[in-house]
């Protein structure tokens, strides 16, 4: 791949971006970063991705950036859908940015060799994206210093927060939305018994159903009869080759199910009916024998697979948008983004038991990239729970997500701030306003409001 050596490449212009109820402009461009920040070994370079609209700016040092800290995924994907962002920056005057994380979407270092050994993929890493973000910010997007307020949801979230306190700076605060930063050192159970109360409360036997229907599926994949079952059952594309492959996939599922399940319709991970965990449970939550709860199961399913019917096959690859950067992910996964999960015997919880064993972890983490996971790096470089000196930071968390339990829900010092959404799943406070908001997230986005002018304030910019 042949890189241009200067700063910025203006490819198109006034692309025009529906997001929710409104139409959003935004320039694209990319900007030049050092494949690797910390190290003077190599002088290679690449381009990040970068969407910016100044449409709302003031153009002087009194008008904020607000800075979303691309993700895992095509960052056009986040950009619909954080209309929050959208919606207050006329408000405070501000130029927005988008930033796509480098090895997603098209910021790929080395083309399609990009993933093909840890010579290319090394090199991804949340410290180098940070680093690609400063460099953006210092060398080009803000010359007269402008005060920086950083977005981010879920990987997003964890990542402005790590940027506000990297970088202080350069970064004057942090909006941090469904942030699992503890993730790495919370009970590794949590996650999957938030999930399963989620499916439960409410919801008739619907978790009880699911939690049947593991041993079921388990003894269908012992014999070649049973799984041509599951494939006619499932309407599945291909042969089960590995049953860990399709439980995995209804675990993937089950979890998106709950982290999108939004008061509205919405197209994020699939196109997906309001209140989608309420839709799937409906199709699964009265009394069946084995046979019947495999029939009620993959009519369940439809709701997130198959909800607009055009699907023909369930494919299993993937419970994610192609959009979504699931090989780069699966590289993060398994080198510093390790978060355990495990199932312990529970009666709360809809999954078998299932403990978290490193050493099977990092083995199948060799074998699928050729790399071994540091299980302590994200923490060394972090500080996960020991954020006593962080400041202006908004760390905001539904309860009714499964990554809440990894959220930082104390604050540990009064410049830290602690949103508690009771019923909002995934980041739904960065999502733009729709009539059926619930009331704790309109409150939410205001408390977020609130504090951004008062950072503005305090750094003497408003």
């Amino acid at each position: 791949m042949q890189f241009v050596h200067f700063k910025w490449i203006f490819l198109l212009m006034g692309v025009i971006v529906a997001v929710n109820a409104g139409e959003y402009r935004y320039n694209t461009t990319y900007f030049e970063v050092p494949i690797d920040h910390f190290s003077f070994a190599s002088n290679k370079t690449f381009q990040i991705r970068v969407l910016t609209n100044d449409s709302f700016s003031k153009g002087d040092r009194n008008s904020p950036i607000f800075f979303y800290t691309g993700n895992e995924g095509d960052i056009e994907l986040f950009t619909k859908n954080t209309g929050f962002m959208w919606e207050i920056a006329q408000e405070f005057g501000a130029s927005l940015v988008f930033a796509e994380h480098r090895y997603y979407g098209k910021s790929l270092p080395f083309g399609n060799k990009s993933f093909e050994s840890p010579e290319y993929s090394g090199y991804l890493t949340s410290e180098q994206a940070l680093a690609d973000y400063a460099a953006l910010l210092a060398e080009s997007l803000n010359p007269k210093q402008r005060p920086v307020i950083a977005f981010g949801g879920s990987y997003g979230g964890m990542l402005a927060a790590w940027f506000r306190m990297k970088y202080p700076h350069l970064v004057t605060g942090a909006i941090a939305a469904s942030a699992p930063i503890l993730q790495f050192v919370t009970d590794c159970s949590r996650f999957n018994l938030i999930l399963s109360n989620i499916f439960t409360v409410g919801q008739g036997n619907c978790s009880q159903n699911i939690k049947q229907s593991w041993a079921i599926i388990k003894k269908l994949s012992t014999t070649p009869e049973g799984l041509n079952t599951l494939k006619a059952k499932f309407k599945l594309c291909d042969n089960i080759t590995n049953i860990q492959e399709f439980s995995g996939f209804l675990n993937d599922v089950y979890a998106n199910l709950a982290m999108v399940n939004y008061p509205y319709s919405t197209n994020f991970l699939a196109p997906l009916p309001p209140n989608p965990v309420t839709e799937f449970c409906a199709r699964i939550n009265a009394s069946y024998n084995d046979d019947q709860i495999l029939d009620a199961l993959n009519s369940a399913l439809q709701i997130y697979t198959n909800y607009t019917g055009q699907i023909k096959c369930l494919n299993i690859k993937s419970a994610y948008d192609e959009s979504m950067g699931i090989q780069a992910w699966g590289f993060q996964s398994c080198t510093e983004m390790v978060m355990p999960m495990c199932d312990k015997d529970d009666k709360r919880n809809m999954f078998p038991p299932n403990e978290w064993d490193f050493k099977k972890y990092s083995d199948d983490c060799y074998k699928k990239f050729n790399v071994r996971p540091n299980k302590n790096m994200a923490t060394t470089i972090y500080g996960a729970s020991n954020l006593k000196y962080a400041s202006n930071i908004v760390f905001s968390n539904g309860l009714m997500d499964p990554w809440s339990g990894g959220g930082v829900l104390r604050t540990p010092n009064n410049q830290v701030k602690i949103i508690i959404i009771p019923d909002s799943a995934h980041h739904l406070d960065l999502r733009g306003s729709n009539p059926s908001d619930p009331p704790s997230v309109i409150n939410a986005r205001e408390i977020e409001k609130q504090e951004i002018r008062k950072w503005l304030q305090n750094a003497n910019y408003v």
